[in-house]
């Protein structure tokens, strides 16, 4: 999903449920003392260290081995490393991973039937997933498709399962923000702004593993119910 301006209000059927969301889970994380804020005034960003414990962390790189494939994206093969990293689907009745999930629902406040399923990703040294918004832009054949099945992304959830040796940061370009991979550490953002439109200053990217292998988990949260 490449970068587009955010669309006008009337491409927008989800303004309302993304203000509403978006302000629950503001109220929601500044209550809690270990979430830290990311000072910006462009992007609500948030990161929690220590999320999952170091026998999570294992667990789930265990899962994501067992399951990886090439990753998709839905506006460009894999070939044309755009995303080169491998991911996979959990199923999503493990009791483990139910539990990890709750977690997440718990801290961030939101209906569990707007989350999608857990996705695990690996990235070996070289493999990267270029610029992106989580978000679906309007007038795309993917948001024709998503539109019906949960609407518009709300949140993203992503957790560090690992320190990887060197690269594979999260970087947000134009905040001019950078996250290096810490064990456990899970960051969160809006992809929305305060009045529920999706924010272009939400693009972000997975640099290129320099050294070692990188592996996070991502949840999305949509506006209503996901299947």
């Amino acid at each position: 999903m490449a970068f587009v301006p955010a669309p006008d209000l009337h491409e927008n059927p989800d303004k309302d449920r993304l203000r509403r969301i978006g302000r629950k889970v503001r109220e929601r994380l500044a209550a809690h003392q270990a979430v830290y804020k990311v000072p910006t005034d462009k992007a609500e960003i948030y990161a929690v260290g220590d999320f999952f414990d170091a026998v999570e962390c294992g667990r789930l790189m265990a899962i994501t081995d067992a399951v990886a494939k090439p990753s998709q994206a839905y506006d460009a093969d894999y070939a044309s490393g755009y995303r080169t990293s491998y991911s996979g689907d959990v199923d999503p009745h493990d009791p483990f991973i139910r539990k990890l999930q709750r977690r997440i629902d718990d801290l961030l406040g939101i209906d569990p039937t707007y989350g999608e399923t857990i996705q695990t990703q690996r990235y070996l040294p070289g493999q990267q997933f270029q610029a992106h918004t989580d978000w679906f832009p309007a007038n795309t054949p993917y948001w024709d498709q998503e539109k019906d099945r949960g609407g518009q992304r709300s949140f993203t959830a992503m957790a560090y399962l690992n320190t990887v040796e060197e690269g594979g940061s999260t970087d947000f370009p134009r905040l001019g923000l950078s996250f290096e991979p810490r064990a456990g550490t899970l960051l969160i953002w809006n992809n929305a702004d305060e009045n529920g439109v999706p924010n272009p200053w939400t693009i972000h990217s997975g640099m290129p593993v320099a050294r070692g292998v990188k592996y996070v988990i991502t949840k999305w949260y949509r506006c209503r119910r996901w299947y």
